[in-house]
């Protein structure tokens, strides 16, 4: 089958992984898949399927090559890919990786934006229960996914450090980092340090955010935490097997990429509720985690 993905952006996030896994687990599969980028899109992912970059910087329904799908996901994408289904240029179904009108501007064109097709793919029952209520439409859930890339690598013993409590912080400059709580997450990781003082403090930002960013540094310069950029899924994979425990703070994530990546290398998980990671059987493990049960962190803070 042919399938074109509208995507504004491959920078590094859990949104942009689960559009590559995606994209490149159906090119494996033999289907013929595009990614439609508008110009001055970033790709920071090894991408198996075809770039079709267009010379605008935004997209136009007469961008699109023929194909049998369109999936659409972010809400911008969503009109310019209907009207070019309309065009017959394929059946549109929306990939709905999170639900914008909770946390983004512009909510009065996110929200009407779920009504302009019922063909809809979700990542949790929370999600789903949720687009429902709001707007009657069932979809269908997709499971997030993990690379098997990320594994566990039995080093954590050979590291001889204290604990190690690790969380992702990105760059608020660009205004698309609210959703993540970090206000919150980093007030409650210091309430830890201040009890447990012999603790490490681990943040993971994507390099290019962390060196563009001022707080950030500055947060780094202030000597509280340590701070890692990893330029690749090997160097990231390295620092999840660092974590004993990996903390998520974002009320809003349909599904958490990072929080199933940490757990997959070995780490246990702290995390508010969030749809359907925050019932897994996996994050059970955080009671009889022999790192927190000597510690007892979560009792400290844990929503």
């Amino acid at each position: 089958m042919r399938f074109t993905f509208p995507i504004l952006t491959l920078c590094h996030g859990g949104a942009q992984r689960m559009l590559v896994e995606l994209t490149n687990g159906l090119a494996a599969r033999g289907h013929d898949v595009v990614i439609l980028m508008p110009l001055g899109g970033d790709i920071s992912y090894e991408v198996h399927s075809s770039i079709l970059t267009t010379d605008q910087t935004v997209l136009r329904e007469s961008d699109f090559p023929v194909s049998d799908i369109i999936v659409s996901n972010f809400y911008t994408t969503v009109p310019v890919s209907e009207a070019a289904s309309q065009q017959g240029k394929g059946m549109h179904i929306r990939l709905s990786l999170c639900y914008e009108p909770l946390f983004l501007p512009e909510n009065e064109v996110s929200f009407p934006s779920y009504h302009i097709t019922d063909k809809l793919l979700v990542l949790s029952q929370w999600q789903q229960e949720l687009i429902a209520l709001s707007h009657g439409i069932t979809g269908s859930i997709v499971p997030v996914g993990i690379s098997t890339g990320f594994r566990n690598q039995n080093i954590r013993h050979m590291l001889q450090e204290p604990l190690n409590i690790t969380a992702i912080l990105r760059k608020e400059e660009n205004g698309f980092a609210s959703h993540r709580e970090q206000g919150y997450l980093v007030k409650q990781l210091d309430i830890v340090r201040h009890n447990a003082p012999q603790v490490n403090i681990n943040f993971i930002c994507p390099p290019d955010e962390f060196y563009s960013s001022e707080s950030l540094q500055r947060m780094k310069a202030e000597g509280k935490y340590r701070f890692f950029t990893p330029k690749n899924d090997e160097e990231l994979c390295y620092h999840y097997n660092g974590a004993d425990i990996f903390v998520s703070a974002s009320a809003f994530d349909a599904g958490s990429l990072p929080g199933l990546e940490a757990m997959r290398c070995g780490a246990a998980l702290v995390s508010i509720y969030s749809g359907e990671i925050s019932s897994m059987p996996a994050t059970r493990r955080i009671a009889c985690s022999p790192t927190v049960m000597r510690t007892g962190w979560p009792r400290m803070c844990c929503a």
